[in-house]
């Protein structure tokens, strides 16, 4: 398959705003520090408090409290009084800690759409600790999986793991359950009304030699690739950070790639 050059197109271009670098920067410095990447993995099988959570990661009640503090910042965990263990003197009352619903999928969305920006600053410092934060997420968080996370819409971000070498995209088909495979494929809620059903995909990825390659499969709404339409059934090269759009308007869906290089 011919790879086709679309650098340009598939990234976005900012200058330099200082309060929304600034506040990049403040995100990735919380994210940074490897005790509080082990304190979201904790928390993603239950709620714990502060104690319970320095045991874990080896260092004192203060400095967890810190992290914590620091991860409550981002939005990425909240604390809802609960009991502790029971003691002679009776249960008090602690402060739980747990994972926003949906953190880990909007960490992962919020570090792709970083990275898919080209960032002009007159040095490269904030772009590498976004590099390296973002390798430092998937070795901690979510390995080393290539997936495609869902932007805007009712499931906005939801991501799905890119499990199987032939994977077909589109909407659910509400009674044809037998002809597509729920664990493989990629499958939208009905509300992504202009995207094809998956029974008749409205594109497929597929992975040779080891690389990603998407194909529209003539869908009616068209399959946009960093906004410029693919061709019915010509394959092209997928790159860490495109963004796919299935057809135009409100009931569309936009799908952003993520692909780690130990994935390749």
């Amino acid at each position: 398959m011919k790879e086709s050059s679309q650098d340009e197109a598939r990234t976005v271009v900012l200058e330099e705003v200082p309060d929304y670098f600034m506040e990049l920067s403040e995100y990735l410095e919380v994210l940074s520090n490897s005790q509080r990447l082990k304190i979201l993995k904790i928390l993603e099988k239950k709620p714990k408090d502060v104690r319970a959570i320095a045991s874990e990661i080896h260092t004192s009640y203060e400095n967890t409290k810190k992290h914590l503090d620091k991860l409550i910042s981002t939005g990425l965990i909240k604390k809802e009084v609960g009991l502790g263990q029971q003691t002679s003197k009776g249960v008090h009352p602690v402060w739980k800690y747990s994972l926003v619903p949906g953190a880990m999928e909007a960490l992962v969305r919020n570090l792709g759409i970083f990275s898919n920006m080209r960032i002009n600053l007159s040095d490269n410092e904030l772009k590498k600790r976004l590099d390296d934060v973002r390798d430092a997420v998937e070795d901690e968080l979510t390995g080393d999986s290539p997936m495609l996370i869902v932007l805007g819409g009712p499931e906005d971000g939801k991501f799905f793991l890119l499990q199987a070498a032939d994977i077909r995209v589109g909407r659910v088909d509400p009674g044809h359950e037998d002809r597509y495979s729920p664990e493989n494929d990629i499958l939208l809620s009905p509300e992504y009304s202009s995207v094809s059903r998956v029974t008749k995909p409205h594109c497929i990825l597929r992975k040779e030699t080891g690389k990603w390659y998407i194909e529209d499969r003539g869908s009616t709404g068209g399959t946009f690739l960093n906004s410029t339409s693919l061709l019915n059934k010509k394959p092209e090269l997928l790159h860490d950070g495109d963004l796919i759009e299935l057809a135009k308007g409100s009931a569309s869906a936009k799908l952003l790639v993520i692909l780690p290089e130990s994935s390749a």
